[in-house]
């Protein structure tokens, strides 16, 4: 009878012991996965951080292109210009001081 009291005894620490260790581990993953959560927190709000940044960053961009591309229209139109007699005409009458046979001048002095 002392014997089988004792084993019971032993069996009941024996389930114990697997019961803390159990309740340990439960502990330690529940540990791990919070941490786990905090990281992944912390990243997304540094990725939103940068998409912001890259948000604004992409509508300086956008700016600066349609800046560039209204400044292409101005040189095609004065590559047109240049290209007519008005512009030979205009260059001549500054550079060269050039002027029609019939025409007055009249100069400020």
């Amino acid at each position: 009878m002392k014997k089988m009291k004792q084993e019971r005894r032993q069996r009941h620490s024996r389930q114990k012991r697997r019961l803390n260790g159990h309740k340990r581990s439960v502990l330690v993953v529940s540990v791990v996965i919070v941490l786990l959560g905090a990281i992944v927190f912390v990243n997304s709000m540094t990725l939103k951080a940068k998409e912001r940044a890259y948000k604004e960053q992409e509508i300086e961009l956008q700016k600066q292109i349609k800046e560039e591309e209204q400044k292409a229209k101005e040189i095609e139109k004065l590559e047109e210009y240049v290209g007519t007699d008005e512009y030979i005409e205009d260059m001549a009458r500054e550079k060269l001081g050039l002027v029609y046979e019939d025409e007055i001048i009249f100069k400020a002095e």
